[in-house]
């Protein structure tokens, strides 16, 4: 049963059968408890934000991968691109993080996530942000800096990503992954970007400078390929 919550605003939902379901999203609900397995205890989402999230086993395991390899006295997690919440509850069920600060530039997809946080029981561990992030960790968060590790998962020009052959990231949208390293490597240079699995590799390594290294991640469910997480140091 689900809990008892404030009431959702009008642009979000909580579909409780597929004929709510409008057909564009219809695959995604029908996936649901592998995006949020606590789905039916409430979860909200807007339209659009279906989506965006990480299902759960992958946020998951980025979560658990990126606590493993954070370097002594990064003790904050940043989540510049929060969306419904997915990734964000993921780094706060791992325990690992003194705090976590999560950006959201969408009010009512940032009202899913504090929602969700609720349903997960981890609102405690993690500060909200409404705004744009790049000027949110230029202002805001900029003294935290030396303590952080950033995490991004950005909008990638939404589900039209998927019939690319080979995922153009220098025409990204509505970032280009040189502002995104370049923006985040002027806040740290312990940042982890969340890309799709088609992404052109070669780009990546024409972004990082020489005296860095990137490590990437591929990460899959059941065989099916998702995602990969490139870390930067």
């Amino acid at each position: 049963m689900a809990a008892d919550f404030d009431e959702a605003p009008p642009e979000v939902h909580h579909y409780e059968s597929l004929a709510e379901v409008p057909w564009d999203i219809q695959i995604y609900w029908k996936q649901r408890y592998r995006i949020f397995s606590k789905y039916d205890e409430g979860v909200w989402l807007t339209d659009d934000a279906w989506f965006g999230v990480t299902p759960e086993p992958v946020a998951d395991k980025i979560a658990e991968d990126i606590a493993a390899t954070a370097p002594e006295g990064r003790v904050i997690l940043v989540d510049a691109f929060a969306g419904a919440g997915g990734n964000t509850i993921a780094f706060a069920k791992t325990g690992k993080w003194k705090r976590i600060y999560a950006i959201e530039k969408n009010p009512a997809v940032l009202r899913c996530a504090k929602h969700n946080a609720q349903v997960y029981g981890v609102e405690n561990k993690i500060t909200w942000f409404e705004g744009d992030c790049f000027e949110i960790l230029k202002n805001q968060l900029k003294d935290l800096a030396p303590y952080c590790v950033l995490f991004a998962s950005p909008p990638w020009g939404g589900p039209g990503y998927r019939s690319d052959r080979v995922f153009d990231l220098h025409t990204m949208e509505p970032y280009p992954l040189a502002k995104l390293y370049d923006e985040y490597s002027a806040f740290t240079k312990h940042l982890a970007l969340y890309l799709p699995r088609t992404s052109d590799l070669k780009q990546l390594a024409e972004v990082v400078e020489e005296d860095r290294k990137a490590t990437v991640v591929h990460y899959c469910i059941e065989g099916a390929s998702k995602a990969f997480s490139s870390d930067s140091e």
